[in-house]
């Protein structure tokens, strides 16, 4: 296995075609290439190693834009805080640069941004993440992610794995809750008053 380590003269055509070699990145790196490929998901190990997320078919992209639509109607009703796509990608502590498929954070901690800081990619862990199973994605590697975002501060996570009909709940110093077969979710005290719906998702 080849390893490239922080070579600012790699070229982007390079860093995507990345079959059997592992490709150390800086912050400064990775933010190059996701803006000259916008239309890569791209996310960046704490490590620094770069990781290709596939994309979905259109069952999965489906039930993704549903559930953010749900977020979205919820936040535009109360006007708490700010909901993301699955494009933005959070800077978390440790380092690494997620993109949750939908997320959230409280509005007092967006609005502690500037207007130029919120136009780039945030040291911020979300209050809230949504991460949802597409038949290509294993599960640990999934599981392994929500454990990351609630190591590094995210207060509610949902790991919603529609082929299986199975949810699991990351929270905040807590274990791990596993439901089976639920119609719906409730946001708790992190997002009051938010109710998800699944049955289309189901």
């Amino acid at each position: 296995m080849q390893l490239l380590d922080n070579n600012p003269e790699l070229q982007t055509s390079m860093l995507l075609d990345v079959s059997g070699i592992v490709l150390r990145l800086t912050h400064e790196q990775f933010e190059h290439l996701c803006q000259n490929n916008p239309d890569k998901s791209l996310e960046l190990t704490k490590n620094g190693e770069l990781e290709i997320m596939p994309p979905v078919g259109a069952a999965s992209g489906r039930r993704e834009i549903g559930i953010g639509a749900q977020l979205y109607n919820w936040n535009e009703r109360t006007n708490l805080g700010e909901t993301f796509s699955s494009s933005t990608i959070f800077i978390l502590p440790s380092g690494a640069e997620k993109s949750p498929d939908a997320s959230w954070v409280e509005r007092s901690r967006w609005e502690s941004f500037t207007a130029q800081e919120q136009e780039k990619f945030l040291l911020l862990a979300p209050d809230f993440v949504i991460e949802l199973r597409s038949p290509s994605d294993r599960l640990p590697k999934l599981q392994e992610k929500m454990i990351e975002y609630r190591d590094n501060g995210v207060r509610l996570g949902w790991l919603i794995n529609p082929q299986q009909q199975q949810v699991e709940i990351y929270r905040l110093g807590m274990d791990v809750e596993l439901l089976e077969s639920p119609t719906s979710l409730s946001g708790e005290d992190v997002l009051p008053g938010f109710i998800l719906e699944l049955r289309s998702i189901f």
